[in-house]
């Protein structure tokens, strides 16, 4: 990925390479964020639970910012429980919980102290739609509070949390659920997610926001969440965390800096070459020889009218090495976003073998990632890692949508407010109003990034498998370990090296 910075000729203009405390902010507080001393480093919020916890808490303690995804994270806490919650780790968070009859109905429908016996399913979570019922609201408040209850923990480092902007549904309440566990920073990617400050305004008084839903074939409709319903009596306001929407184009930073519903406090600056969604290419859509969409100059990044804007950016997408931080610095930038490096670390929630799998084939050379145009139901390219031999069967998985975080709400030609997704049966698809070319090539992204973190659903054919993502740059975990096995603290000594050095 190449983004524009500014060199050193007289021109004023050129193009390099750039490869490879608790802070709670109050809606009222005044804050130059243009003026403050931020982390250089923050840890990618991969998802589903690959930047967990343990994760994103190694990395606060360090003194950068650490990042929980919020993706998924409801039906994260409820398998865990049903696994017996190796370590207490889940129930202690509860315990902090502020609405305490919550967790209580939480444990009693989910816990199993003695885990999940072997070859049985995973109790399911009823799928999110445009009104759900209080409790599944609440699942959802409690386990954005847990994950970011944990990363805090301990320390007085920054914590983040990481979603998705195209998943619509559980938005609000992961968002509510965050803001109680006093979550420092809010990253949004994945679509343009411009109603967000408001939501964020909001919630620090504990009063009740809407975010559009887009409906596939009608007018939009509205989210609508009032923490009220949950919570009738909080016992104190909350602080706003600051808001750094993901972008793939200085216009549109400045479109979220100007036109927002709120204060914008930074952007992360996401090229191609990061791992999971990646933005299409502008233009019409081009293959290479791989079948990857083919990116060209009206993608690139022009970091000086980022920098322009006098809010704080960092660098994504194949700027994880010393020498991607130092260009980002040197650009204007206030530092990186780094994924790849830290989803390979002991403390993410990847299983121990997929890490040993990606780290013995990247020492092999035979590990690549390949960007699927087709592979995520979102219509967004998606990033899969690719370790030879690649079995058949990985791809003949019996299609069953039983997640449905990626779920679209549509209207179909007789009214019907529909949910489809272009992973799920297609009879059920099409029968829903869907395109049936949509659904050729589609993934389970849902049920694979669960498996990712060795919580697979057990369906009638057998264990659903893993669909691991990783950016581009899997070479670079050669530098940090050689790769052998290494922790995230290793990965922030490696990438501010020259830093510390004085170079």
């Amino acid at each position: 990925m190449s983004y524009l910075v500014p060199s050193p000729d007289t021109s004023g203009r050129g193009r390099i390479l750039i490869v490879g405390l608790s802070f709670h902010l109050r809606q009222d507080d005044p804050m130059n964020t243009s003026q403050r001393t931020w982390p250089q480093i923050i840890q990618g919020g991969m998802g589903v639970a690959v930047s967990n916890w343990r994760l994103a808490r190694a990395v606060a303690e360090s003194g950068q910012l650490g990042v929980v995804s919020g993706t998924g994270l409801d039906t994260v806490l409820i398998r865990r429980l049903q696994d017996g919650d190796p370590g207490g780790q889940m129930r202690r968070a509860i315990a902090h919980f502020p609405i305490p009859e919550v967790g209580t109905e939480v444990l009693r429908r989910y816990f199993r102290s003695t885990g999940r016996p072997a070859g049985v399913p995973y109790r399911l979570l009823p799928m999110y739609k445009q009104v759900v019922s209080e409790l599944r609201d609440r699942i959802t408040i409690l386990a954005n509070f847990v994950e970011v209850f944990l990363a805090k923990d301990g320390h007085d480092g920054l914590v983040g949390i990481n979603l998705l902007t195209k998943i619509q549904m559980p938005t609000l309440p992961c968002l509510y659920g965050a803001m109680l566990a006093g979550v420092d920073v809010v990253i949004m990617g994945a679509g343009i997610p411009r109603e967000i400050p408001a939501v964020l305004d909001n919630f620090a008084e504990h009063r009740a926001a809407s975010i559009r839903l887009d409906i596939v074939g009608g007018e939009p409709g509205q989210l609508h969440f009032d923490p009220a319903r949950h919570w009738p009596a909080p016992s104190h306001p909350l602080r706003r965390p600051a808001f750094f929407p993901v972008v793939s184009a200085s216009s549109l930073a400045a479109t979220l800096a100007k036109k927002a519903n709120g204060r914008v406090d930074g952007f992360v600056v996401e090229g191609p070459t990061a791992g999971g969604h990646n933005a299409p290419p502008r233009g019409e859509l081009r293959l290479n020889d791989r079948g990857e969409p083919v990116y060209g100059e009206r993608d690139v990044v022009d970091l000086a009218k980022m920098r322009e804007l006098g809010l704080p950016f960092w660098v994504a997408g194949g700027a994880g090495s010393p020498e991607g931080l130092q260009m980002a610095l040197a650009a204007g930038a206030a530092g990186i976003q780094v994924g790849t490096l830290f989803a390979y670390a002991e403390e993410s929630g990847l299983t121990p073998e997929i890490k040993r799998r990606v780290l013995t084939a990247v020492q092999a050379g035979t590990a690549s990632v390949h960007t699927d145009p087709r592979a995520s139901p979102t219509g967004f390219p998606f990033k899969v890692v690719q370790i030879p031999p690649v079995t058949a069967e990985t791809h003949e998985r019996t299609r069953i949508c039983d997640l449905g975080y990626l779920r679209v709400a549509a209207r179909t030609p007789e009214g019907r407010l529909v949910y489809r997704c272009a992973s799920e049966p297609v009879n059920a698809y099409v029968d829903k109003g869907g395109d049936i070319a949509d659904t050729t090539g589609r993934r389970c992204l849902c049920n694979g990034l669960m498996a990712d973190v060795g919580l697979p659903q057990v369906q009638k054919d057998g264990v659903e498998s893993e669909l691991v993502t990783s950016g581009d740059d899997l070479d670079a975990l050669l530098a940090v370990a050689g790769g052998a096995e290494y922790s995230a603290k290793e990965v922030l000594a490696y990438l501010t090296e020259r830093t510390t050095a004085g170079v």
